[in-house]
C-alpha cells in the first residue's frame, strides 16, 4: 500500500480533486491538505510523517513545504506536478491532467 499526500495552498480544489481521483486506485491510500494556515485541512507534521510520496501542485508549494516541515521530510519523495490554480473541483480537464501526471508514479491499476 502506497501512502500518498496531495498538497496545494487552500485544499479546496486541486488537492481534494487528486485525493478523490486516486482514492479508488488499488494499493493507494491518499489524503490531501493545504499549506496555507487558512486551508480547509491545514497540513501538519503527523500527515507529513504518514506520507511515503508527496505531490505538490506548484514549485512554490515544494518551497513552502520544505520551509515549514523540513525535519519531517527526510527520505520523502516530493514531486512537483506543475498544475496552476485555474481549475474547479473535479473539473474534467483537471482530472485528466492529474491522471496523466500522477498515474506513472503509482502502481498500475
Amino acid at each position: 500500500m502506497q501512502r500518498v499526500l496531495f498538497l496545494c495552498s487552500q485544499n479546496r480544489l486541486r488537492s481534494p480533486t487528486a485525493e478523490q481521483v486516486f482514492a479508488s486506485w488499488p494499493d493507494v491510500e491518499c489524503t490531501s491538505a493545504g499549506l496555507d494556515s487558512s486551508a480547509l485541512t491545514p497540513l501538519d507534521s503527523d500527515t507529513v510523517q504518514w506520507a511515503q510520496v508527496i505531490f505538490v501542485m506548484e514549485r512554490s508549494h515544494r518551497n513552502k513545504l520544505s520551509r515549514k516541515f523540513k525535519p519531517w521530510l527526510n527520505g520523502k519523495r516530493v514531486i512537483v506536478l506543475g498544475i496552476p490554480d485555474e481549475y474547479a473541483f473535479m473539473e474534467p480537464a483537471l482530472v485528466d491532467l492529474l491522471t496523466t501526471k500522477v498515474g506513472p508514479y503509482l502502481r498500475v491499476r
